[in-house]
């Protein structure tokens, strides 16, 4: 009589090569993702510059404000009522200087998610763009 099935030894082996596998995948999946987000932030950082150029063509000013509603004036703002990029892992941020002819405006990583650690992007009026402290 032949007993068809696995043995011990052959079941140990596949789970020690899926582990192998997985040690390998996990980490480059991961680094995948945190790219994937800040390439997401950098497009969304670019729109809002986008609106900023807009905004001063109609008023020879920039917005001063992330949250507030969008009227295309520089007494509105850019929109964002969250504050944050579309999937909620950047912090919005915008400086402007007086009298509203500068602006930088910043993504900081979200405390607590996969971006932290990955470094601040941000964009400025004069077209700028820096990640930490390298350009993008």
């Amino acid at each position: 009589m032949k007993v068809k099935g696995f043995t011990l030894l052959e079941l140990m082996i596949v789970v020690a090569i899926v582990a192998i596998l997985a040690a390998v995948a996990l980490p480059s999946y991961q680094q995948h993702v945190v790219r994937a987000a800040r390439l997401q932030a950098q497009a969304e950082l670019l729109d809002l510059a986008s609106l900023q150029e807009k905004i001063f063509l109609n008023s020879n000013a920039y917005a001063a404000s992330v949250t507030t509603a969008y009227n295309g004036t520089s007494a509105g703002g850019l929109g964002r009522t969250s504050g944050a990029t579309n999937d909620g892992r950047y912090t919005l941020a915008l400086n402007i200087t007086a009298p509203s002819q500068t602006y930088v405006l910043t993504a900081t990583p979200t405390s607590g998610g996969t971006q932290v650690g990955d470094g601040n992007i941000s964009i400025s009026e004069s077209g700028q763009r820096l990640w930490g402290s390298a350009s993008w």
